[in-house]
């Protein structure tokens, strides 16, 4: 593995990079042993043994068993600790707050979500904090190795993650992380939902991934994934996929606009039919209810369009996710055919996928923006 190291570096400024490059490389692909790890970054062996005692000693490692024999004593097999750290993320829509805490293994260890309607009042701020603490209390943790937390929300952010530029559907345009932070103890940041949502969907993958990520939840989002890195645009405003025409003229939609892909692939159409359980749409689904399959099958006609659009654009892999991302996987052969019969340039629809996270998928890659950086900067 070779590694540029800048230029006129003191032994303090050496030291802490070695000891990012050593817990980093366990951390990507451990366990391994003290040999392997001193041949991987060509460092010196007491280099590693002294960095890898400090790590320990800071309960970011552990020594879990040992490696099989190879002639001579048994090498140690080296791991991270998982539970060194934590990170709380918020995913906050127009009716419901999800709480997530998630530890170095992006192990979710508490997941709570409750009906409660946005408002950007003192009193719905001071729940969201009543929240964080009551998750911290329920999930047993200790509360000085948290690091953070994230607050996905469905709007544009401004690049510090402190402001809230763009939000009618929420109506919180304007807002300030200041809002939520003076009820939550720990370091707080906004971020778009569905950027959020695409960092958990491709954390932590060793090859360079380009992927466009369609968000299918109460309004339509999404995001740019570019080797790795959620792609935000110039003005913080890319890929919002839900406000492209899909039909000139159209349905009506919250922007002002008319035909948006938002007001014809939007969750609310289906789950709508069944009093706001989408869960139960798909449930009446399965059983080949006739209203629900009509429904169904001129959203899946309107959802087709919108993807081939996205594939013509991009030419890569496109993961659905949001609400019907969750509940979508048994239809991708047929939503495969009808994106196939649209595309100009062969029939394969194989580049379509449904994402991993079917839940929580926002407030975990929120939390995931401080688990970030504290490997960074370890």
């Amino acid at each position: 593995m070779r590694y540029s190291f800048p230029e006129n570096i003191n032994s303090i400024e050496m030291k802490k990079i070695n000891r990012q490059r050593i817990f980093q490389l366990i951390y990507k692909e451990g366990p391994l042993s003290k040999q392997a790890i001193t041949a991987a970054l060509n460092v010196s062996t007491p280099t590693v043994t002294q960095n890898l005692k400090e790590l320990e000693e800071q309960d970011l490692i552990l020594k879990q068993g040992y490696f099989a024999s190879t002639g001579g004593r048994k090498a140690k097999a080296i791991t991270y600790q998982p539970n060194a750290r934590f990170a709380i993320g918020l995913d906050v829509t127009a009716n419901h707050l999800t709480t997530v805490i998630i530890n170095l293994g992006i192990d979710i260890i508490y997941r709570r979500r409750v009906r409660l309607h946005f408002e950007n009042t003192q009193e719905y701020f001071r729940m969201a904090g009543a929240m964080v603490r009551q998750a911290i209390k329920e999930s047993g943790i200790d509360s000085n190795k948290i690091t953070g937390t994230g607050i996905a929300v469905p709007a544009h952010v401004s690049e510090d993650g402190l402001n809230i530029t763009y939000a009618p559907i929420l109506d919180f345009t304007g807002g300030n992380i200041k809002e939520f932070a003076q009820f939550i103890d720990y370091p707080c940041r906004f971020i778009n939902d569905a950027s959020a949502a695409c960092m958990a969907e491709y954390w932590n993958v060793n090859e360079l991934v380009n992927i466009v990520y369609l968000s299918l939840s109460n309004s339509v989002g999404g995001a740019i994934l570019l080797n790795n890195t959620v792609y935000p645009g110039e003005n913080q405003r890319s890929a919002e996929f839900g406000h492209m025409t899909l039909v000139p003229g159209g349905r009506p939609c919250y922007c002002g606009q008319k035909g948006c892909v938002e007001a014809y692939c939007n969750a609310r159409l289906l789950s709508d039919t069944c009093n706001g359980d989408l869960a139960l749409f798909f449930e009446m689904l399965s059983m080949e209810s006739t209203p629900h399959l009509k429904i169904w099958n001129e959203y899946l006609d309107d959802l087709a369009i919108a993807i081939n659009s996205l594939r013509m654009m991009f030419d890569c892999q496109i993961v659905l996710g949001g609400y019907v991302g969750g509940y979508i996987e048994p239809y991708i052969p047929d939503l495969r055919q009808r994106v196939s019969k649209l595309n100009s340039f062969g029939n394969d629809g194989s580049y379509l996928q449904v994402c991993r996270y079917k839940f929580e998928a926002s407030a975990v890659g929120s939390a995931l923006q401080y688990i970030s950086e504290f490997l960074e900067e370890i």
